[in-house]
């Protein structure tokens, strides 16, 4: 088996990591979730961050030739468009990103966003097989923390985005619309069922009370013996009570309102207005007793 060479690239202000994943024979590679960077105060974005992917590339004689995205993220935007400018790469997601969109496009009053998947270029299923380079890549669904989470099984390595974290950290969160705990644990479950050597590479990492440095990379066997929400023989009604527990005390996501608006849309900002400036949508909702302006 061919080992595809993997190159992790953290961002601290959003605790996310992108991948650049390459196949070592034909210098194909694969994005797994850049990161745009984006200031909440000042409303101002950049792409410095996804910058050293492509000058890392170039440096290392790596073609991007696609970008991959595990889910719709909530707590950072996507800086896909950007590389896909820049390489020519393609733009690739799960299918369920279409529930993930009818969800939304009410909400944030898009009466302009087509929900069906047409923003993206590739549309994944469960199962579906593709190639990086000469590395074969498969689909997993694994929906839960969103409807339409999918992780990507290259040879022994799984990107597995939103759904683990480090195993003395745990599980990522189901209480976004459309996620549901039960569903998140049957979906960690079909990744712990892979074989126990398989690499996992997980999205974000927050670092866990007692360990002072980021990790990003564990493997199944691991996460079976010591994962601290769904190790050691925890049943399914024992994960959905303590992630629903957890959930409740969770605070909203700082960029959720940007983040989803903008990566339903494969990262894609509205169009400008006629003074060059690009807007974003805040949903207001009143508290009971409250009154509008």
């Amino acid at each position: 088996m061919t080992h595809p060479f993997i190159e992790a690239f953290f961002d601290e202000p959003t605790n996310t990591i992108s991948y650049l994943v390459g196949d070592p024979a034909t210098r194909a590679a694969a994005v797994i979730d850049p990161v745009l960077d984006f200031d909440l105060a000042s409303g101002e974005a950049d792409t410095r961050w996804a910058e050293r992917i492509l000058a890392f590339a170039a440096e290392n004689d790596w073609q991007i030739a696609m970008v991959l995205e595990t889910h719709a993220h909530a707590d950072h935007l996507s800086a896909a468009p950007f590389i896909k400018a820049r390489t020519g790469a393609w733009i690739g997601i799960g299918a369920h990103i279409r529930d993930v969109q009818k969800i939304f496009r009410p909400v944030f009053a898009m009466d302009d966003l087509a929900t069906d998947g047409s923003d993206f270029d590739r549309l994944f299923e469960d199962g579906e097989r593709f190639s990086i380079g000469e590395l074969d890549a498969r689909v997993l669904y694994v929906p839960g923390h969103t409807p339409a989470d999918v992780a990507y099984l290259v040879a022994d390595a799984a990107f597995v985005g939103d759904t683990l974290f480090m195993p003395d950290y745990g599980t990522a969160r189901a209480d976004f619309p459309g996620g549901d705990a039960r569903t998140l644990h049957r979906s960690i479950q079909r990744l712990l069922a892979l074989p126990e050597n398989t690499r996992l590479f997980l999205c974000h990492d927050y670092k866990a009370p007692g360990r002072d440095e980021y990790q990003w990379e564990t493997t199944v066997g691991e996460q079976r013996r010591s994962n601290i929400h769904v190790g050691a023989g925890t049943s399914e009604d024992e994960f959905v009570t303590l992630r629903e527990e957890r959930d409740a005390g969770l605070s909203v996501p700082k960029l959720l309102l940007p983040s989803i608006q903008v990566n339903i849309r494969a990262g894609h900002f509205e169009e400008a207005h006629a003074n060059g400036v690009t807007y974003l949508r805040i949903p207001v909702k009143w508290g009971s007793g409250a009154k509008g302006g």
